[in-house]
Formats: structure tokens, sequence, C-alpha cells
């Protein structure tokens, strides 16, 4: 499971899709940060085993974007603020608060797709995370290390996207140089692609040969 080949595969539930290109549903994402000017850490929640998308895997709180909530920019904070309040118990004061991180598009490849928009937001003070018991079932903050290497000995399972996030997260040491060096920053969507290869599939991200 720790191997780069494996890491590279399409997330559990992730169908591959020969026909005609599904529609990517908007999402939003939320990457919980705590540490302040010490250990930057990160919070991840554990989906429930019994979810037929993604189930037992650790993720960032999120989810699709609700209908009445637009389809802009401000429709994604508004489904961040309200996807981390549903899976992870925290409330923000205001969906401004939420800084830009990056964008990631489920491959064509793949029949059920996203376009999430990733965003940052610090631990407010006093509200620590609780999951809900049904669709998170636990919750864990990890340094962006330790999620990598809890994954690497098979304690927890994490996809293709969010190793990517964590591995990028891990060049900074604390919340607040993360937040001064991506506040304001353009985010450029990213699209990987699923190639079949050897009876299974394996992702390659923009830039990749063979992408």
């Amino acid at each position: 499971m720790g191997s780069r080949e494996a890491d590279a595969r399409p997330a559990g539930g992730e169908e591959y899709n020969a026909g005609a290109t599904t529609a990517a549903r908007q999402a939003a994402t939320v990457i919980l940060l705590r540490g302040g000017d010490t250990q930057l850490e990160v919070l991840l929640v554990k989906r429930t085993p019994k979810a037929r998308f993604m189930g037992g895997v650790w993720v960032f709180p999120g989810g699709a974007v609700e209908q009445s909530e637009g389809e802009d920019d401000a429709a994604h904070r508004k489904a961040a603020v309200r996807e981390l309040h549903e899976e992870a118990g925290i409330l923000l004061a205001s969906p401004k608060e939420l800084v830009k991180f990056s964008r990631w598009i489920t491959p064509a490849e793949v029949k059920v797709r996203f376009d999430t928009h990733f965003f940052l937001a610090p631990l407010p003070p006093e509200q620590e995370p609780k999951v809900d018991g049904e669709e998170c079932v636990d919750l864990g903050w990890f340094t962006p290390a330790g999620a990598l290497e809890a994954h690497a000995r098979e304690e927890i399972v994490l996809v293709f996207p969010t190793i990517k996030h964590l591995e990028q997260l891990g060049a900074y040491t604390t919340v607040a140089e993360l937040l001064h060096a991506t506040s304001g920053r353009e985010v450029i969507a990213v699209q990987p692609r699923v190639v079949l290869e050897g009876g299974g599939g394996r992702v390659l991200l923009p830039g990749e040969p063979g992408y």
C-alpha cells in the first residue's frame, strides 16, 4: 500500500470510464491547520468504511457544493465552511477567512469526477474537532510527514490527491509560514490523467512523462 506505484492508482470507488467524459461536480475542501508559530499539523478525518466512495480513507474535510450555494468562488467558500462544520464540528466565523491553496480536477478517465477547490484555515480558538460518527468515524492531527509515514506503515489509508497535498505542505514548518507563502497567490487547476498499463491504472500529473 505504501509503494509509489500503489499510491498512484485511482482512489477506492473511482471506476475507470471508457465512455463519454462525466461532468465534474463542484466541490470544496478545507485543510485545517494548527500549530501557529510552532510545528505545522493538519486535520484528517476517516470516512466510514461503509461508504461506497472512498470508504475507510483518511481525507481533509470536504464535499460537493450544493446547488443552492451557487457556482462561483463564494459558493466554494460557503460549501467549504459547511462541510468543515458537518464533518469535523468546526465553525469558521466567515468564508472570507479561507485561503485558496489549490484546485484539483478528477481525471477525465474516471466515472465519478469532482472539480475540488482546496482552502487553508487555522483552527479557531477554543474549538476542537469532532466527527459525526456516521459519514466520518475518526480523526487525527498529523504533521504532513507524519501522515505520509503512517500511510507507508499501513496505519491509515490515503489517496493520491491527499498524498500530493501532504507532500506540498511538508515544505512548510509552521502555520504562519504556510499562510504567508500562499495568501493571495494564483491557483492553477491540476487535472491528472489515468494511464492503463499492466492490467491496472496509473495517475500522471501535468509535466510528467507520458501525460
